[in-house]
C-alpha cells in the first residue's frame, strides 16, 4: 500500500493552463504514482506579492510509493523540466508544485514542511482541495478542509472555477 499525497499545482507565467496540464501529465507518468482525484482548474488572484498576473491552480490526490523527501525531489525535477527558475518569494513562476499533505504525518525539515504552511489561509489551495476531499482532516489543526475553507471565507481571495 502506498502513501496518499495531495499536491498543489500553480502557474502564472506563459500558457498557465497548458503548464498545469503538463505538470499533471509529468506527475502521473511516474510509474509509482496513481491518480486518485484531480480538482478542476481555478483562476486565482495572487497572494503575498500581488503585482503580478493571476494564477491557475489545482490540486491532485495521488497514491505514491515514494517517501515524502523523494516525492519532493521528483516534483522539483518536474518544475525544472517545465522551465521554472527561482525568482523571489511569492513571485511569478511557470509552474509551482507543492506537497500539501502526505498521509496524516507532520514533517519539519529544512527542505520540507508538511502539512504545507498556511494552507488554512489560502483559498487557492482550499477551494480545489475541498472539491476533491472536503472531509480530509488537517493533521495539525484537526479541522476538515470544509471547515478551514469556511473559516477563510471572511475575505474574498478571488478564486474562480475555469
Amino acid at each position: 500500500m502506498g502513501h496518499i499525497a495531495y499536491i498543489g499545482i500553480g502557474s502564472n507565467l506563459g500558457d498557465k493552463l497548458s503548464q498545469c496540464e503538463k505538470a499533471v501529465s509529468e506527475i502521473l507518468r511516474i510509474d509509482r504514482h496513481k491518480l486518485l482525484a484531480k480538482s478542476s482548474l481555478f483562476k486565482t488572484q495572487p497572494v503575498g506579492y500581488t503585482s503580478q498576473d493571476w494564477f491557475v491552480n489545482a490540486v491532485l490526490k495521488i497514491e505514491t510509493d515514494l517517501e515524502a523527501p523523494e516525492l519532493l525531489r521528483t516534483l522539483k525535477m518536474i518544475e525544472s523540466d517545465l522551465g521554472r527558475t527561482e525568482t523571489f518569494r511569492w513571485g511569478p513562476r511557470t509552474i509551482d508544485l507543492d506537497i500539501l499533505f502526505f498521509d496524516d504525518i507532520e514533517i519539519h525539515t529544512e527542505e520540507l514542511r508538511i502539512p504545507h504552511p498556511r494552507i488554512q489561509e489560502r483559498q487557492f489551495v482550499l477551494v480545489p482541495l475541498a472539491e476533491i476531499d472536503q472531509n480530509l482532516v488537517h493533521p495539525v489543526l484537526k479541522k476538515t478542509i470544509r471547515a478551514l475553507l469556511n473559516d477563510s471565507q471572511k475575505e474574498d481571495q478571488g478564486v474562480e472555477k475555469l
